[in-house]
C-alpha cells in the first residue's frame, strides 16, 4: 500500500516537472526577442550604415586650344641674303621678328627659327636689267622642337639702272651694254611675311596672365588713361582731351552799345 502511494506521489511529482520545464521553454524565444531587440538598439554608432557615395562631379576637359592656320607671321633674315652669292636650292635661315600672340598668350614667340629656300633666281644684267629672287618660307622650328610648315612667297628685286643704260646709250653708243643693274638684296631686318600652313595646337601654362587683344596696342589718337587710385575723385580720371585748354588764344567779344 505505501510503494502504491509512493509511486502516485513520484508521479505527480515528475508530471508536475515537466508542466515546468515546458513552461520555461515557450516563455525563452519571447524573452529573447525583446534582447535582440534590445541589442540593436543599443549599438554602438560608430558603425555606420553602408550608403552609396555621392556622385563626384569631374569637370570635362577643356576643349583644345588651336592657333588657326594662315595666322601671319613675320620673318627677317639671320644674315644678308644677296642674289650674287645664293643661288636655287640654297637655304636661308630666319627668325620671327614678333611674338605671335592667340587668346591673349605667346604662342611663337618672337626669335622662334625658320627657314626659306631660294626657289628662283636670274642675275643682274646688260642695260641696267636688275637682278631677282623669290624665297619661299618653308617652317619654324618651335622652342620645344615642333616644326611648322609656312606657306607663302617673297621676291625680291634688285635696284635697276636702266636710266643709266639709256643715257650712256645715246651718249655713246654701245657702251650702254655695259652698264648693268644692282643684285636683289634682302637685308637683316626686312620684313618678310609668311604664313602658317597648318593649325597649331597649345596649351597656356599655369600661372600664365593673359593679356587682352585690346591692350596690346591702343588705336591712334586715343588717349590711354590710367585709373584713378582708390579715393582720388572722379574728376581726375577724366580723360586729358576734356581737361586739356583749348590750342591757341581764347576768342574774345566786344560788347556793343545799346
Amino acid at each position: 500500500m505505501n510503494y502504491l502511494r509512493g509511486a502516485a506521489a513520484f508521479a505527480v511529482s515528475f508530471t508536475m516537472l515537466s508542466i515546468s520545464v515546458q513552461a520555461q521553454e515557450a516563455a525563452a524565444p519571447a524573452a529573447a526577442e525583446p534582447a535582440a531587440a534590445a541589442e540593436t538598439a543599443t549599438a554602438p554608432a560608430s558603425v555606420p550604415a553602408v550608403a552609396a557615395a555621392p556622385a563626384v562631379a569631374i569637370a570635362a576637359p577643356a576643349p583644345g586650344l588651336m592657333l588657326p592656320s594662315y595666322t601671319e607671321v613675320i620673318l627677317t633674315p639671320d644674315a644678308e641674303a644677296n642674289s650674287k652669292k645664293l643661288r636655287e636650292g640654297h637655304t636661308i635661315p630666319m627668325h620671327t621678328v614678333f611674338d605671335v600672340m592667340h587668346n591673349g598668350v605667346v604662342v611663337i614667340p618672337k626669335g622662334t627659327r625658320g627657314m626659306g629656300t631660294v626657289t628662283w633666281r636670274t642675275g643682274k644684267g646688260a642695260f641696267g636689267k636688275s637682278a631677282k629672287m623669290e624665297v619661299t618660307f618653308n617652317e619654324l622650328t618651335l622652342p620645344n622642337g615642333h616644326r611648322l610648315p609656312l606657306a607663302g612667297m617673297h621676291r625680291q628685286e634688285g635696284e635697276g639702272n636702266t636710266g643709266a643704260a639709256v643715257g650712256a646709250a645715246i651718249a655713246v653708243g654701245v657702251f650702254g651694254a655695259f652698264v648693268t643693274g644692282k643684285s636683289a638684296i634682302i637685308p637683316v631686318g626686312q620684313h618678310l611675311m609668311a604664313r602658317t600652313n597648318e593649325p597649331l595646337a597649345y596649351v597656356i601654362p599655369a600661372g600664365a596672365v593673359a593679356i587682352p587683344t585690346a591692350q596690346l596696342a591702343p588705336a591712334a589718337g586715343v588717349a590711354v588713361v590710367a585709373p584713378a587710385a582708390a579715393g582720388a575723385p572722379a574728376a581726375a580720371a577724366a580723360p586729358a582731351a576734356q581737361t586739356a585748354p583749348a590750342a591757341g588764344p581764347a576768342a574774345t567779344t566786344t560788347p556793343t552799345e545799346g
